[in-house]
């Protein structure tokens, strides 16, 4: 090659790295403005209103993004006060998303300052390999110093509750070896989720943001409990099965779970409407009976909904497991459980709908889905046109990128006192 034509190269990569250089830096500082946006979003639980599941799932579906730079904004958002040097990095134009990601998701509480200066010059690929050499949280030494210690009895095992209004929270304590086939169970049921998990996306093609949320250990327990408990039901006394027993009175519209407390109208309406339950119905404190047998959709109509929706309708989720089939005149107030009156929702939207976050109207044919405000809610972005200048800030060359010399690199220590100068 020329001399000439190696200069006229050398300065074409040089005009096309400035340009580069200064649209990078004013991306950077767009990604901080978005993350100042979702911020106020989690702060103030907006996301819930506007009807998604999560604070990631309203930015890719808002946003037009796929799940993995939806969360790395999430999780930004999400620790925007405790990371004050990295966040002001992003909106200045000198570090990237992905860089204050990995620092979002992974840093120790108070490493700001510590890993702000690092990204100045690491990679992304060089502040995961910094933050898997911090040292992991150490355990508070005890306070307790003049107590006997009491004789071990060994491990013994041990299930507590805690209820709230919403939920109710068990903690599981097993030894060793009975934790072992509890984990190799829990596994094996996750696998077999994740397996349809990945079925459901190969159909869905290309759609990335549109795909189902991956199958977590939560989702595997619940499996292995209805797989497990139903399997011997018929030696148990009475036959008992995983059925949720709902009491209706239908008098004063009140309802109560079986020998159980008074349940709020948004879940009797819920539990009534397609949940797997029985529903008994009571007047004046007389059983009546178990109401409609057409409550409950038959395996023929099932499929019929199935071939029909194959995902949950509320715009934005796409979820195909564990559907529920919700009546749209709901069933306690007379409506048929008939293809016109069904629509396929996913659980979390089932909830929301009879919890009053969304509305969803029929008929099936002219389905209609609202948020709390009454805003329609549609599966498309809000991406638009900029009508605004970008931002002005310094071009950004990105991280220097050197190799890095990690024998002389000091990881970040939350128990190390700070250095004095």
């Amino acid at each position: 090659m020329s001399p000439t034509a190696s200069l006229a190269i050398d300065d074409r990569l040089s005009e096309l790295f400035d340009e580069l250089s200064e649209l990078t830096g004013q991306r950077n500082a767009i990604d901080g403005r978005i993350v100042e946006i979702v911020a106020e979003m989690d702060r103030d639980e907006l996301w819930a209103a506007a009807g998604a599941r999560s604070v990631a799932g309203l930015v890719a579906w808002k946003a037009g993004v796929s799940p993995s730079p939806a969360e790395t904004i999430a999780a930004v958002a999400h620790r925007l006060e405790e990371l004050p040097r990295c966040v002001t990095g992003l909106q200045d134009g000198r570090l990237s998303l992905d860089q204050v990601g990995v620092i979002a998701q992974r840093a120790a509480e108070g490493s700001d300052e510590h890993y702000a200066t690092l990204a100045a010059s690491a990679t992304v690929t060089q502040l995961r390999t910094a933050l898997k050499l911090a040292p992991k949280p150490r355990p508070e030494p005890s306070t307790d110093a003049d107590s006997d210690p009491e004789p071990d009895p060994g491990p013994q095992p041990s299930v507590t509750t805690t209820t709230d209004e919403q939920y109710t929270s068990w903690h599981i304590r097993l030894p060793q070896v009975e934790a072992a086939a509890f984990d190799a169970a829990l596994q094996s049921h996750r696998d077999a989720l994740i397996a349809d998990w990945r079925c459901d996306a190969e159909k869905l093609g290309g759609a990335g943001d549109q795909r189902p949320p991956m199958p977590t250990v939560a989702d595997a327990f619940l499996r292995l409990v209805h797989a497990g408990w139903d399997a011997e039901a018929a030696e148990r006394p009475h036959g008992h099965r995983t059925t949720v027993v709902v009491h209706v009175d239908v008098t004063d519209r009140v309802g109560s779970l079986h020998l159980g407390p008074l349940l709020s109208d948004a879940d009797r309406q819920y539990l009534t409407c397609d949940a797997t339950c029985e529903v008994w119905f009571d007047r004046d404190g007389r059983t009546l009976g178990a109401g409609r047998s057409t409550r409950t959709v038959n395996r023929r109509l099932r499929r019929a909904l199935e071939h029909r929706d194959r995902t949950c309708l509320v715009p934005g989720c796409g979820a195909t497991r564990g559907l529920h089939a919700h009546h749209l005149k709901h069933w306690e107030d007379g409506g048929l459980t008939e293809l016109v009156n069904l629509a396929l929702v996913c659980p979390y939207h089932h909830r929301a709908h009879h919890r009053g976050l969304i509305t969803i109207r029929g008929p099936a044919d002219q389905l209609m889905v609202t948020d709390h405000a009454g805003r329609p809610m549609t599966s498309a972005s809000l991406a638009r046109p900029p009508t605004q200048p970008p931002p002005d800030v310094a071009p950004c060359s990105g991280p220097t990128g050197e190799r890095a010399q990690w024998w002389w690199y000091e990881p970040f220590d939350p128990h190390r006192p700070p250095s004095v100068n």
